[in-house]
C-alpha cells in the first residue's frame, strides 16, 4: 500500500541543514573553519577533529548521523575537546556558534525554497524550521534565502526547547500555532530529526535524501522517505 499524508497535517515544521540546505556545499567549508578554530593552527590535529566529527577532509563529504550531521556546537565542542582540542568547551562553543552564524551568509538551498514553500504556505499549512544550529544562524539563513515570508517558528538547540531528539520544538511549533503535535509534520535528513518526530508524537515523520542521511539510517523511523522538499507540495496535493 502507498503511503499517503493524512489530511489532519495542519503544519510543517522543517530542519535546516540538508533538508532545505545543501549539507556539503554550505557546510564543508565551515566545518573546516571550525575545525580549524578548535585546532588553534595544528593542521594535523584538524583533520584528526573532521575526523571525528564525521567528515572527510579530502571529500568534505560528511557521514550520516555524525557529529556535524546532527550535534549541536556545544555537542560538537565537548567531543572535539575530547579528541584532542585545547580550547576550553565553553570557549570553543561560542566561538563554534559565531562560525555559524558567519556561514549562513553563504547557504546554499537544496532546491527553489521560494516556489516550494509558497505552495505549501498558499495551500494553508504554517511552516517552522527547527535545527540543531543556533537561533541567530537560522534567522541569518532565513533572511539571506529571502524566507522569511514563509517561516512563522524558528527554533535553535539554544532556543529553550531542548535539543534535538527530544520533543521540546515539535511542542513548541505546536503550541505557537495552537495545534496539538500529531497535526504537525516534521521534516529532516537524519534519525535526530525523525526521532524527535517519533518523541513527540508528530503526525507525520518525512525523511529526505538530500542530506547526510540514508534510506537505510531513515527508513526505520521514517513514515516514507522522499528525493528532496521539492517532492512535498505533489506528497501534501495527494491527501
Amino acid at each position: 500500500m502507498t503511503w499517503t499524508l493524512d489530511s489532519s497535517i495542519k503544519a510543517i515544521l522543517f530542519d535546516k541543514d540538508g533538508t532545505l540546505i545543501d549539507f556539503d556545499r554550505t557546510w564543508s567549508v565551515i566545518n573546516r573553519k571550525a575545525a580549524a578554530i578548535a585546532a588553534a593552527g595544528d593542521g594535523l590535529l584538524c583533520d584528526v577533529l573532521l575526523n571525528a566529527c564525521g567528515m572527510d577532509p579530502l571529500t568534505g563529504k560528511t557521514r550520516a548521523d555524525s557529529m556535524f550531521a546532527s550535534a549541536n556546537a556545544d555537542e560538537i565542542a565537548r567531543h572535539m575537546v575530547d579528541h584532542g582540542s585545547p580550547v576550553a568547551p565553553d570557549a570553543l562553543a561560542r566561538l563554534l556558534d559565531q562560525a555559524f552564524v558567519d556561514g549562513a551568509d553563504a547557504a546554499v538551498p537544496i532546491c527553489d525554497l521560494n516556489l516550494v514553500m509558497g505552495r505549501l504556505t498558499g495551500s494553508g499549512l504554517p511552516l517552522g524550521i527547527a535545527s540543531s544550529d543556533g537561533e541567530a544562524s537560522i534567522r541569518r539563513t532565513v533572511e539571506v534565502l529571502g524566507l522569511t515570508r514563509h517561516v512563522s517558528f524558528i527554533a535553535g538547540y539554544d532556543s529553550g526547547h531542548g535539543p534535538k531528539p527530544e520533543p521540546g520544538m515539535i511542542h513548541a511549533f505546536a503550541a505557537h500555532l495552537g495545534l496539538s503535535a500529531s497535526q504537525i509534520a516534521m521534516v529532516g535528513d537524519n534519525r535526530h530529526d525523525l526521532a524527535m518526530a517519533r518523541a513527540a508524537g508528530a503526525g507525520a515523520a518525512i525523511g529526505v535524501l538530500s542530506g547526510t542521511g540514508t534510506h537505510q539510517s531513515l527508513t526505520e523511523l521514517a513514515d516514507i522517505c522522499i528525493a528532496s522538499v521539492a517532492d512535498l507540495p505533489d506528497l501534501l496535493a495527494a491527501r
